[in-house]
């Protein structure tokens, strides 16, 4: 559906005719897919629905100001606003309820998300960028209550820094940063200290996003009184409110009824947004929720009669009717038209959606059928595999888990059985599994011939007497080479600017780049990634510095919840190659030496996790992540910065590969793998262990996501027999996921005469101070000792006990 973004104030009346009965039709199509969308969900066929009843006309304005190349970070009660603008067809809204994995059918994750989460595709299939400024765009929508916003601010920031640099390339990412970053949240997620720390840093920042608060007066069953002090966000935000000589936003107030208001209220916000990039905040109030907040419940059960009589009486949709019917722009009889046109539309689309969606499962059914049945013909258990094939045959319109629990049942009333039909099931129900799975599970990394895992190796070169300098020498100058070679590389965070980082990884290269490219932060560890996953979207290559790895749990929501999953849930359509940079493991105190190694891995499957052992792999792993558009976690050694290390003399060029382990020294009696910073602890044990006959191999796992792709572990453990995994991660965290991965995944339980163990920091955080450090996490005597109890087990004789 084209629109037009121009107003009442600069059309002729036919012309403003036309667009407020579109208007209207977009209004009715949106309200009745809701409808219809609920029932569907009463009765079984999808398995839940959110809808964006009542916020109609708000989105239909937010529409008509909003122009190609700008983007959307919203979330899950924006339909209209994606239809208004063409982006979302009722077939397809009823295919995300569905859950079609189709990605044809169902194009906003291919099933992956619930419906009401919607996207634009900025790639291409071979995963090279859109000319994103030739068309409207929306980021990837979360269900978590505000994670749009931190996004939101980098998308909006993306536009200053287009605006400002001068040698960045533009080309399908910017016409002169003209474009802004609409933001949508409901009234109560405002509460969410997100919010408010993105509200806090677009006002710092200045940068062209305009908020949108849909109002109703609930989050759920909890009213306003329990949100938001006042219970009134925008008087609650006024003090944001920019002045003659004071920086802030410009903050409106329109009731969600009221449409011309409304028309006149979005272009204003995006004019001043869009000219003066200045952010703003639109409060749209007096809003109701018709069916209450999800299918998963009614709001009769918490709003008073007084309160459903307003809402009733209120609902935007039927005070525009009005509206239009008083203002003599249509008639009854035209609406009633359009009305019963609409509905024919969506009933249709339901039933089209609804059909497309199983016929799959429908041709698959008969195929098991018949295969169930022939299996069962020359086989003891006929009666049992007779039943697996009645229950499916009873089930009209199945689903995909319903074959696979068919299929994969009736394999056990065939144990043993060697015939052609037995043979012919289970290859069936192999190339179903086979097919249906990735489905489901693709796309959490790049499978693209450019994804990370596929840079090679490139050595660090040496002068044949090399210079010997602090660790941090060798970052900063690599950092130097980066900023040199791309245009769009930038990094900032707390204290990364000025001083050049805590650490002085960065030294002088502000003044040599810029504020813009090498800049400092507040203390908002939220938005700084929200700032690097915004300007990733939008073409650029962010360097978010979270200042010691402890503090990473601030932004754990977003990193999990947002950049993490962005490439799994839009279906390989979006990325956002963002670099994380960080430092922890061992110094001193609680909130400085943490190794919270065991929960990133699970937390951030999606995004690569990396942890070398000194400067020049961590140099390494920028570049190759540079050359790649993959997101990452590195965390630099904190106590590897002023240790000596050989200066290469290939900075920029040399590359650490991803998912490839390095051996340090051979040996022939145990396997000893770790990484990071507790790798020089295990090295010096392990040359001290020489001097009572064993011989240790030493393996640095560098790549914890992915970790030894290559299976290359294994092949030490087939030599030594032995195995143990060391690291500063508390019990069962890091060191148990490494052990799985060569125990369990690559095999190695098999070439193993000693039990595979695992030497861990204690379970609590590491104590102050070097007593504190050495009571809480392995030391070189606990590393000696604990190899040799595993020798003295094996072999007590040459290795008696120690103590």
């Amino acid at each position: 559906m084209k629109i037009s973004s121009k107003t009442s104030s600069d059309i002729s009346f036919e012309d403003f005719r036309k667009q407020i009965l579109q208007d209207y039709e977009t209004a009715y199509l949106s309200r009745t897919c809701s409808l219809i969308g609920r029932k569907e969900v009463l009765t079984g066929k999808a398995k839940f629905g959110i809808f964006g009843d009542g916020k109609e006309l708000p989105q239909l304005a937010m529409a008509r100001s909003f122009q190609n190349g700008d983007f959307r970070s919203g979330y899950y009660r924006d339909q209209t606003f994606m239809m208004a603008l063409g982006l979302l067809k009722p077939k397809a809204f009823f295919h995300a309820l569905y859950a079609t994995t189709d990605i044809e059918m169902e194009p906003m994750s291919a099933g992956k998300q619930m419906g009401a989460h919607f996207l634009t595709y900025s790639l291409n299939e071979d995963g090279s960028w859109r000319d994103l400024t030739k068309q409207k765009n929306s980021s990837s929508d979360i269900s978590c209550t505000a994670g749009q916003m931190p996004r939101l601010l980098g998308l909006a920031q993306a536009s200053k820094m287009y605006r400002q640099l001068e040698d960045v390339k533009t080309e399908k990412f910017s016409e002169n940063g003209n474009e802004i970053a609409w933001g949508t949240i409901g009234n109560a997620s405002t509460s969410e200290g997100m919010f408010l720390e993105t509200v806090n840093a677009g006002g710092v920042l200045q940068v062209p996003m305009v908020i949108s608060i849909w109002d109703d007066e609930y989050g759920i069953s909890v009213p306003a009184k329990y949100h938001t002090t006042g219970e009134d966000i925008s008087k609650m935000l006024s003090g944001f409110q920019r002045g003659k000589e004071t920086k802030g936003y410009e903050i409106l107030k329109v009731k969600g009824w009221d449409y011309t208001a409304l028309m006149h209220t979005y272009q204003n916000a995006a004019d001043i947004a869009r000219e003066a990039h200045v952010p703003v905040i639109i409060h749209v109030y007096e809003l109701t929720q018709p069916q209450g907040h999800s299918s998963s419940g009614s709001h009769e059960r918490y709003k008073d009669d007084a309160r459903l009589q307003w809402e009733a009486e209120n609902d935007c949709n039927k005070r525009f009717r009005e509206w239009i019917l008083s203002s003599n722009i249509a008639t009854e009889e035209e609406l009633l038209l359009t009305e019963k046109r609409v509905k024919t539309e969506v009933r249709s689309a339901r039933k089209q959606a609804w059909a497309e969606s199983i016929e799959e499962q429908k041709q698959r059914k008969k195929e098991l059928v018949v295969l169930l049945e022939q299996a069962a013909q020359n086989s003891i258990n006929k009666n049992f595999l007779s039943k697996v094939k009645n229950d499916l045959i009873a089930l009209e319109e199945p689903i995909k888990k319903d074959m696979a629990v068919a299929g994969r049942k009736a394999l056990r009333y065939l144990l043993g059985n060697t015939s052609t039909e037995s043979q012919n099931l289970k290859n069936w129900i192999n190339d179903f599994l086979a097919s249906s799975q990735p489905k489901f599970s693709n796309n959490l990394y790049s499978e693209l011939p450019t994804r990370a895992t596929n840079i090679p190796a490139v050595l660090p070169k040496y002068a044949s007497d090399p210079e010997m300098v602090d660790g941090r020498i060798i970052l900063r100058d690599n950092f130097d080479k980066l900023f040199q070679k791309y245009p769009e590389a930038l990094v900032f965070g707390e204290d990364t600017g000025a001083i050049g980082d805590v650490n002085q990884g960065l030294e002088g290269l502000q003044k040599k780049y810029g504020e813009l490219r090498v800049a400092d932060t507040g203390i908002r560890e939220t938005t700084i990634i929200g700032q690097g996953i915004g300007m990733a979207l939008r073409g650029l290559r962010p360097i978010a510095e979270i200042q010691y790895l402890d503090y990473i749990f601030y932004a754990l929501p977003t990193l999990t919840d947002d950049l993490a999953c962005l490439r799994y849930r839009t279906s390989g359509k979006q990325k956002a190659p963002l670099i994380v940079r960080t430092r922890g493991h061992r110094l001193e105190g609680i909130w400085h030496s943490g190794s919270p190694m065991g929960g990133l891995i699970h937390l951030l499957r999606g995004m690569y996790i990396l942890s070398p052992r000194n400067m020049t792999q961590a140099a390494g792993f920028y570049n190759t992540l540079m050359k790649s558009d993959e997101p990452a976690l590195v965390i630099e050694s904190l106590n590897g910065y002023r240790l000596k290390e050989k200066l290469p003399n290939n900075l920029g060029e040399l590359c650490t590969p991803i998912g490839v382990i390095e051996t340090l020294k051979t040996g022939s009696d145990i396997t000893l793998v770790s990484y990071g910073s507790t790798l020089r602890i295990v090295s010096q044990a392990a040359e001290e262990l020489k001097e009572v006959g064993i011989d240790a191999e030493v393996i640095d796992a560098q790549s914890l996501l992915p970790f030894d792709i290559d299976g290359q572990v294994v092949k030490s453990v087939q030599k030594t027999n032995r195995l143990l995994v060391i690291d500063e991660d508390v019990p069962g965290g890091c060191a148990a996921y490494i052990l799985n991965e060569i125990v369990e995944k690559q095999g190695a339980y098999q070439y193993l005469d000693s039990a595979p163990q695992t030497l861990t920091a204690k379970a609590h955080r590491p104590a102050y101070g070097s007593d504190g450090d050495y009571f809480s996490k392995p030391n070189a005597e606990d590393v000696f000792e604990k190899v040799y109890a595993i020798m003295n087990e094996a072999n007590p004789e040459d290795y008696p006990n120690l103590r």
